[in-house]
């Protein structure tokens, strides 16, 4: 297969899952084991790509962020949002630079552990779709800090790959009284720094892995592909999440989490 298949397959994988609870980095690990993709310019690949999806919550978030950024220095809300995204950006940003190297090297390595957190993760998300506390917060702007920053606890857990961050922190805004679909920007939102913050360490350490890529065409490609994919995927998310909660996520969850287990299986040596 063309190494131009594996760029758009990837960064199809990418845009459709960052932004939903199914975990992009192990639906990712998970693709580039059955494609076979053991180069690591394939890892690096997919660090890069992750700057596409990030765009595409900018752009579609742009008027926000923009007068957000402008009312920073005279308006208090706009302060307090800021200071609300850094707060549960922090917990996650430390844990992932104290944890970077193990995750890597010994979490990444296991297609089962993925495929257990998928499910868990899944059944996890069908119970707190039914049984959430009822929502007493549904603007994103003006969560309180210590709520901000249990969140920001949730995320850590995405760390575990298969947990899915959006799915971390869903989970956790909901468990705080976020309503469901506010729960679902506040993720989007804080995806920019938290992804952002990934692609500077990931790319830092693989640094002359990128210095000596020579295959700017395909991160193109997988930028491009991933970038329009996530658009779709943010504006779709929501109007799934506003008439029918989270429990299509949970499903799909489970059902990829299991076929994934019965595959590797089959496949035991």
């Amino acid at each position: 297969m063309s190494d131009w298949i594996y760029a758009v397959i990837l960064g199809v994988i990418e845009g459709l899952t960052e932004f939903i609870p199914v975990s992009s980095t192990g639906m990712l690990l998970l693709t580039k084991q059955a494609l076979g993709l053991s180069d690591p310019f394939w890892d690096t690949f997919a660090v890069l790509i992750q700057l596409g999806a990030i765009l595409a919550v900018v752009v579609l978030y742009f008027k926000r962020l923009w007068s957000i950024a402008v009312l920073v220095p005279t308006v208090p809300r706009a302060r307090a949002f800021v200071l609300s995204l850094l707060v549960a950006f922090l917990p996650a940003a430390v844990a992932g630079l104290l944890l970077h190297d193990v995750i890597k090297q010994v979490l990444f390595e296991s297609p089962q552990l993925i495929c257990v957190m998928l499910i868990v993760g899944g059944v996890i998300l069908l119970l707190i779709d039914r049984f959430a506390p009822y929502p007493t917060r549904r603007d994103v702007m003006a969560l309180p800090l210590g709520t901000s920053f249990a969140i920001g606890l949730f995320q850590c857990l995405a760390l575990v790959p298969g947990v899915s961050r959006s799915g971390a922190t869903i989970v956790g805004s909901m468990l705080m009284g976020v309503e469901k679909r506010a729960a679902a920007e506040f993720s989007f939102l804080l995806a920019i720094p938290v992804m952002a913050g990934a692609f500077v360490v990931d790319g830092w350490k693989n640094r002359k892995e990128l210095m000596n890529l020579g295959h700017g065409e395909l991160v193109a490609v997988g930028f491009l592909v991933s970038f329009v994919v996530a658009l779709f995927v943010i504006r779709g998310m929501l109007a799934i999440v506003t008439r029918r909660g989270y429990a299509p996520f949970g499903w799909l969850r489970i059902v990829i989490g299991g076929v994934g287990l019965a595959l590797l299986f089959l496949h035991k040596p």
